[in-house]
């Protein structure tokens, strides 16, 4: 692997010495997302393979080209997992998602609300920064910085910072028990002031989505609970909620857990029905806001329909590009935001109608702009993917 690495690392020079932009690329499995695809393809697939795996430890350091896949078998092996649930996006594909891609979008899954972000597990990090240097911070502790915690500056950070070549994440135990509950017939207003009165109580709620079938005749919403955590304290749990919810008038029933399991997967992977595109001019937005939000009323849409993930802190719509102002509006007044996930049209387009995400503000641009200089004083990785340059 030093051969590969020293690869990497010469290309980043080279780059640096004329002047060209590279766009880091592992699976290509969120090639979709982004201000734009600029630069000459580094591919970081080569530099792969698990260095170390302390499983008594709970952690293990990765090179970046690693797929997210073997990764998450090798935890498997030893009953631990990934507790944040990166999605792959290309799962199956010739080329799937790698650890360093999945660092970098830092993009959680289901169980982000209660599990905490990929951020929250990145223990230490090597990358090569835009003069070809080879860094080294963190460690494989969870008490080991001073300073500023650069490793998980890197998280999702998009590839514009600096190369992440190896990343020690802590892991954990498979919870020994898990239920999911399906209540049928909570609106919207209703689902989200039961799962707030929950999150204020001792249960192990580990994920949340509501959302409306408007398939279905009548129409019908649905809130979707999982549960996990010690087997006493599930089964506790899932007869008190279900209390609480019928109470409330929903139908609850307790979901196999295989194929609950499964409709989990589909939601961090988004190939649930709802994320199928309802027009040809539809955009995926993603409006990130406080749990506590209330409903947000979304006049002028063509498509109003919701999913709402983590407790509320989520909630994903179809829109088209040309209503980006009216939804940053309406995620700002509440105190979020709101970001094009998945567009409808290419990416220079998507520049010139909406931008990927909000702009920023003077002071979160010259934080920006002081980062992009520290790391990268050259421009090597300045492929304005988050933000326009």
């Amino acid at each position: 692997m030093e051969a590969q690495l020293n690869s990497l690392i010469d290309a980043v020079r080279q780059a640096g010495a004329d002047g060209r932009v590279l766009r880091l690329r592992g699976g290509g499995s969120k090639d979709f997302w982004g201000q734009s695809l600029a630069g000459d393809v580094l591919d970081t697939r080569g530099y792969r393979g698990i260095v170390s795996y302390e499983p008594s430890e709970l952690v293990v350091t990765v090179r970046c080209g690693t797929p997210l896949a073997e990764l998450e078998a090798a935890l498997a092996e030893k009953g631990q997992c990934l507790a944040f649930e990166p999605p792959h996006f290309g799962q199956g594909s010739a080329h799937g998602a790698t650890v360093g891609g999945m660092v970098a979008s830092g993009l959680s899954g289901p169980a982000r609300a209660t599990a905490g972000a990929v951020r929250d597990y990145v223990l230490g990090a090597r990358f090569i920064n835009g003069l070809g240097e080879h860094l080294t911070f963190g460690g494989q502790v969870m008490k080991n910085v001073a300073g500023y915690d650069v490793s998980r500056l890197m998280a999702g950070s998009w590839g514009t910072l600096g190369l992440i070549t190896e990343v020690s994440l802590k892991v954990l135990p498979v919870a020994p028990a898990e239920a999911t509950l399906m209540c049928a017939g909570l609106p919207q207003k209703t689902a989200l002031d039961l799962l707030h009165r929950w999150g204020g109580q001792p249960l192990p709620l580990n994920a949340s989505a509501w959302v409306r079938d408007t398939t279905a005749q009548p129409v019908a919403d649905y809130l979707f609970v999982r549960l996990r955590g010690a087997v006493a304290a599930v089964q506790s749990a899932t007869g008190k909620m279900s209390a609480d919810a019928a109470a409330l008038g929903a139908q609850v029933t307790v979901m196999n857990n295989t194929e609950a399991a499964a409709d989990w997967r589909a939601s961090g992977e988004q190939t649930l029905p709802f994320f199928e595109a309802p027009a040809p001019d539809a955009c995926l937005w993603r409006l990130s806001v406080p749990q506590t939000a209330p409903v947000l009323d979304l006049p002028g849409l063509n498509h109003p329909s919701q999913y709402i993930e983590w407790q509320g802190a989520q909630r994903w719509l179809w829109a088209p590009a040309s209503a980006a102002v009216p939804l940053r509006e309406l995620a700002q007044s509440v105190g979020g935001h709101a970001s094009l996930f998945r567009a409808s049209t290419t990416h220079a387009e998507v520049d010139k109608v909406a931008g990927v995400n909000t702009p920023l503000d003077a002071v979160q641009e010259r934080i920006q702009r002081q980062l992009q200089q520290q790391f990268d004083p050259k421009g090597v990785f300045a492929t304005g993917r988050m933000h326009p340059l």
